[in-house]
C-alpha cells in the first residue's frame, strides 16, 4: 500500500529568554516529561558526542504511543534535527528540526519543523496526523515558552524526593506487585477503585480513586511505562488541586539482602490553590510539606505492602 505524499508544516513561538538557554532546555530530553504535556517518559538508548538515540513515550490525541528517534545536536547553530526510526501507525515516517533564533539578548524565536507521511493514502490517516502534530506542536511550544520564562520561579515550587524500602525478596515479585495495579483496590487500603488499561504491552493507562486521611477521595490518572523487572516510570495527567506537575518512577535494585525498592517523585506546586486548600496563612513551605507527606505516606505504604507480598512469595 503506497504511503501518503510528504507533508511539511512549521510552528513557531517567541520566548522571553536567551536562545542558548532555550537550546539547552530542548537538548536535555530528561526534562521533557516536565516541560512538554504530551511526553510521558524518555529513555536514552545510545549517546554520542552530538548524536543520540532515544525512545519516547507520549500521548497523541489522547492515546499513548511510543517511538524511537535519532537526534543530531548542533549547539553552535542552535539546531536539533530528529527522525523517528520506526513510527507508530497511522504515521509512516516522521522527522523535523528545532531551530532557535536569537531576536535580542533576552528573546528568541523557536521554530519547530515537521515532515511526515501516513501509512496509506486514506485522507483520514493524514488528517489524524495533521491534528496530532498541530496539537502537540502548539502544546510543546506553549509549554516551552512558559517553562523557560518562569524557570527562576519554578525552582522554588518544583522539588523531588525518594523513599526506599529494603525487601527480603526478589525484584520480580516486587515489580509484579507495583505492575499489577488493577489489584490495588484489593491490596492497598488507601486505594478505593482502579481502572487499568494496557493495550500496548509495557504502556499503561492507570486511573484510580485514592482515599485521604480525612476519608475524602480524589481521582488521578497516570500513564505508566514499565521495564520488567527493574523500573516503572509514570506521569500523572489528572492531578490533585495542589499540583501542576507530578512525574516519578518506581525502581527495584537487587542487592545482597534482597531488593531495594524505591519510589521517586518530582512535583511542581500549584501556587494559585495553596490558600484555597490549606487556608489563608499557608504558603509554599506548608504546601510543599503537605504534598511531600501525602505522596510519601502513600508510596511508603505501597512499598511496605509490596514487601509483605514479595517476602511471602519466598
Amino acid at each position: 500500500m503506497p504511503q501518503s505524499p510528504l507533508r511539511e508544516v512549521e510552528h513557531e513561538i517567541t520566548v522571553s529568554a536567551p536562545a542558548a538557554a532555550v537550546y539547552r532546555l530542548i537538548a536535555d530530553v530528561a526534562n521533557w516529561p516536565r516541560i512538554f504535556p504530551p511526553t510521558i517518559y524518555v529513555d536514552h538508548l545510545e549517546q554520542g558526542e552530538n548524536t543520540e538515540r532515544i525512545r519516547i513515550w507520549a500521548t497523541a490525541n489522547g492515546e499513548p504511543k511510543n517511538w524511537t528517534s535519532r537526534r543530531t545536536l548542533d549547539p553552535e547553530a542552535l539546531r536539533i534535527t530528529f527522525r523517528q526510526e520506526v513510527s507508530t501507525p497511522p504515521v509512516a515516517t516522521m522527522g523535523g528540526t528545532w531551530i532557535i533564533e536569537p531576536l535580542s539578548e533576552g528573546t528568541s524565536r523557536v521554530r519547530l519543523l515537521h515532515d511526515y507521511t501516513a501509512v496509506d493514502e486514506a485522507p483520514e490517516s493524514l488528517a489524524w496526523i495533521d491534528e496530532a502534530v498541530d496539537r502537540n506542536s502548539r502544546s510543546e511550544l506553549a509549554a516551552l515558552k512558559s517553562n523557560v520564562e518562569l524557570a527562576h520561579a519554578a525552582e522554588e515550587v518544583t522539588f523531588s524526593f525518594e523513599d526506599t524500602v529494603q525487601i527480603n525478596g526478589s525484584a520480580k515479585d516486587v515489580f509484579d506487585f507495583i505492575n499489577e495495579a488493577h489489584l490495588w483496590s484489593e491490596r492497598l487500603p488507601h486505594v478505593a477503585t482502579v481502572r487499568l488499561e494496557e493495550d500496548t504491552p509495557g504502556l499503561q493507562s492507570l486511573e484510580m480513586d485514592t482515599r485521604a486521611k480525612d476519608g475524602s477521595t480524589h481521582t488521578t490518572k497516570s500513564y505508566r511505562v514499565t521495564f520488567p523487572s527493574h523500573k516503572i516510570a509514570y506521569k500523572q495527567v489528572t492531578l490533585p488541586a495542589l499540583m501542576t506537575l507530578h512525574t516519578g518512577y518506581w525502581t527495584f535494585a537487587e542487592n545482597e539482602d534482597g531488593v531495594a525498592a524505591s519510589s521517586q517523585h518530582t512535583v511542581t506546586l500549584n501556587t494559585e490553590n495553596i490558600t484555597k486548600i490549606l487556608g489563608p496563612d499557608a504558603g509554599v513551605a506548608e504546601a510543599r510539606a503537605y504534598v511531600h507527606t501525602a505522596l510519601s505516606t502513600n508510596s511508603t505504604a505501597t512499598l511496605n505492602h509490596a514487601k509483605a507480598h514479595a517476602e511471602q512469595q519466598r
